[in-house]
């Protein structure tokens, strides 16, 4: 993919991805499986996160603690150019954002998040500085509930900044939904923008272009002459995916589902960078099957 597009991609999707101001989701279990093309790369990732709502007053105002437990499969077997690999193999990621939001005039609510993840591989001894991340965000969201149901709306606007991060200034977050027919309804905005269908109340179909991604700290840093004879170091590992997919989810309960998605990724990259963020080296971006499955439970 041109270059100045990936760019362009990355400042539209990365930024919405993290926020998860416009979910619904109160837990979540999840398997994603992203084989590599024409390499025997795989990428796994086993996911648990929730969001556990605490009620302030009787007009609206919520605490919301966010913990969130990532481990990153990246099983590399083609031959890098440096010797020493380490372990880039497993990754592991531990997350607690905590939020705070309130109901303002004209059904617009206000929000406010602050996180703190550690993402490493772990191969040093204990956690090191490197290994910390910090987010902060906060959003509006306009909810139109004049229409009748199940014909509702809303939009998400708002900041994020996450530090380190590849692209290191505030993005914007703008998130649009709307239910505009009983057995229709569609998102514009991250981490998806779909159209669904909704065969009846436990099954749908949705089609939908999505973002996926990881970053991880490497403690032992890889130093190595690249191809060129350039000296470099790489000092995290991180995957950008940009995939288009077919999804089916079904409700076993009006809260409780299963879903699973498969499509093909659009843009497909996974890097070594340094400790700017710069890239130091593409282990693989070829386009290639993309799959995701799990259980949700929603509001």
């Amino acid at each position: 993919m041109n270059q100045k597009y990936l760019i362009l991609l990355c400042i539209l999707f990365y930024a919405f991805y993290s926020v998860r101001c416009q979910e619904t989701n109160l837990a979540r279990i999840e398997y994603t499986y992203i084989p590599q093309a024409d390499s025997d790369n795989v990428y796994s990732r086993i996911r648990v996160s929730a969001n556990y709502p605490i009620k302030m007053d009787d007009e609206g105002t919520y605490l919301l603690i966010a913990p969130e437990y990532r481990h990153n499969s990246l099983q590399i077997d083609d031959a890098l150019v440096f010797d020493d690999q380490g372990d880039l193999n497993s990754f592991h990621t531990a997350g607690l954002e905590l939020g705070y939001t309130f109901k303002m005039k004209n059904d617009w609510r206000f929000g406010a998040k602050l996180g703190i993840r550690i993402s490493s591989n772990f191969e040093g001894s204990g956690i090191e500085s490197d290994d910390f991340r910090y987010t902060g965000s906060l959003y509006f969201v306009k909810s139109y509930k004049n229409r009748q149901a199940p014909k509702t709306s809303r939009l998400v606007v708002g900041l994020r900044y996450t530090t380190p991060a590849s692209i290191n200034f505030p993005l914007p977050i703008i998130n649009y939904f709307k239910r505009f027919h009983p057995s229709w309804s569609y998102a514009i905005g991250t981490p998806k923008s779909s159209i669904k269908y909704f065969f009846n109340e436990k099954n749908t179909i949705q089609a939908f272009v999505g973002l996926d991604r990881f970053y991880g700290n490497l403690q032992n840093n890889k130093a190595f002459i690249d191809r060129n004879g350039e000296a470099k170091v790489a000092e995290n590992a991180s995957m950008l995916n940009v995939m288009g997919a077919l999804g089916y989810e079904y409700y076993f309960t009006e809260h409780l589902l299963f879903y699973t998605y498969a499509g093909y990724t659009l843009s497909n990259e996974i890097r070594l960078r340094n400790n700017d963020q710069e890239n130091v080296l593409a282990i693989n971006n070829g386009n290639t099957f993309y799959f995701r499955s799990g259980i949700k439970l929603k509001i």
